[in-house]
């Protein structure tokens, strides 16, 4: 039995004005997301569980299987071991992005999008000049790491830039978190820590506003990464193995690091796609292909696609209903196509959490999904859009299942002797 599910990042979203009460997912033509909600089952998961905030971090472990109240540490360590960051048994890794500061304001929590090498350049720059502090670690455009030894880092509050465009830096600094020791003496030492880092991200703006590459951006028209930006941290995880979990050899395809880091503490196999940027560009169709060619020596494969999420970041509509009809066209129904080959396979697609375009960041909110193998019993569902699943979804009266629980769901989804939707 071979197994793909392919997850659209932030792919669903609320009914917009701008499209006559309808979602992103509504306007797109998706006719391969549609033959598999009304040829296969469909549902409701609650991938970010209660009182955790609803991250691509948090919700892809729940997808891949693994109850994050149980194993999540940190956004930082996740991505730590897939860029090659060895962390030490006092080490915190916080994510570390380059952002745009224009008058104190947080800009752009992505800096315009600045290039891998560009970010190189930068980061050399800050291990040279702040070498002090910790150690920065390259990552992919503007995801970067930092990497700090001292474990009592992680009992501090961060807040993700893409939460905060716009407003003050200064109100969403580093600070003691609400879970931490409440000893006075403790509390001091978490204020002196938070004052030290916060201290380190303005004295990153010295080294960085006049730098040459940025100097060069801002000539372009383009946003200078002037400022990094820490968040998301915490110590390594302990994460059993995929294979010994599930007893089945896994993969990743994706062209973000978070996606891969998960992979890499699980045990899975990270595959390298040329073109697969974490973008609007990403080579959707080089994801199917490298895919279906994986599934000769791997059972199961994870196909990640960030592009919906940074369209819902960015508010932008049309490219938000142009990355699902690409994951549609490009890699379903790539899939479709190429999997009856296979002697038995089964096909599964679901966003990681709710990105939409009115807040432009991460909502907790349940979200949709559709599995699919020849032969399963299918339920009422039409079509794959938020409205459609959920009005099915009430009418059977099932409760939301825990996120992690889908694989298994998804693993074991059963056969009847014939399709049984129009009965």
């Amino acid at each position: 039995m071979k197994y793909i599910v392919v997850i659209g990042d932030g792919m669903v979203d609320e009914p917009l004005e701008e499209l006559d009460g309808k979602t992103p997912l509504q306007k797109a033509k998706t006719p391969n997301m549609d033959f598999l909600a009304k040829n296969g089952t469909c549902g409701m998961l609650q991938t970010v569980p209660p009182g955790m905030e609803p991250g691509s971090d948090v919700a892809n472990l729940s997808i891949m299987g693994y109850d994050p109240k149980k194993y999540y540490t940190g956004r930082g360590p996740l991505e730590a071991a897939s860029i090659g960051a060895k962390m030490k048994k006092n080490d915190i890794a916080f994510r570390c992005n380059f952002i745009t500061c224009e008058n104190g304001l947080l800009a752009d929590f992505n800096a315009g999008h600045i290039s891998t090498i560009e970010a190189a350049q930068l980061i050399e720059s800050l291990n040279q000049r702040l070498y002090s502090y910790g150690k920065f670690y390259l990552g992919t455009s503007y995801r970067h790491l930092f990497i700090y030894n001292d474990k009592t880092a992680s009992q501090l509050k961060s807040t993700p830039p893409h939460d905060v465009v716009g407003e003050p830096i200064q109100e969403h600094l580093l600070k003691v978190g609400e879970d931490a020791d409440k000893s006075v003496e403790n509390r001091e030492v978490l204020n002196n820590l938070a004052q030290k880092l916060n201290e380190l991200m303005y004295k990153s703006f010295d080294v960085l506003g006049k730098h040459p590459t940025n100097q060069k951006r801002i000539e372009d028209g383009k946003k200078p990464g002037n400022m990094i930006w820490l968040w998301g941290q915490g110590p390594q995880p302990q994460l059993p193995l995929f294979k010994e979990k599930y007893n089945l050899k896994g993969a990743t395809i994706t062209g973000v690091d978070l996606i891969k880091g998960i992979g890499t503490y699980l045990g899975l196999t990270n595959i390298h796609v040329p073109g697969a940027t974490g973008f609007y560009d990403t080579d959707y169709c080089g994801k199917a292909k490298y895919a279906l060619e994986a599934l000769e020596e791997h059972d199961l494969i994870f196909i990640h696609v960030e592009a919906p999420d940074e369209a819902g970041h960015a508010g932008d509509i049309y490219e938000k209903i142009k990355a699902i009809e690409r994951i549609d066209q490009r890699i379903l129904g790539k899939l479709i196509k190429g999997l009856p080959s296979m002697d038995d396979y089964a096909l599964a697609v679901l966003p990681d959490h709710p990105t939409p375009i009115n807040i432009r960041t991460h909502t907790s909110n349940p979200i949709p999904y559709a599995m699919y193998t020849p032969g399963c019993r299918a339920d009422a569902t039409e079509k794959y859009d938020e409205p459609s699943i959920l009005k099915s979804f009430n009418e059977s009266s099932k409760n939301i299942m825990e996120g992690y629980k889908f694989l298994n769901l998804f693993l074991n989804l059963p056969k009847s002797s014939e399709n049984t939707k129009n009965e």
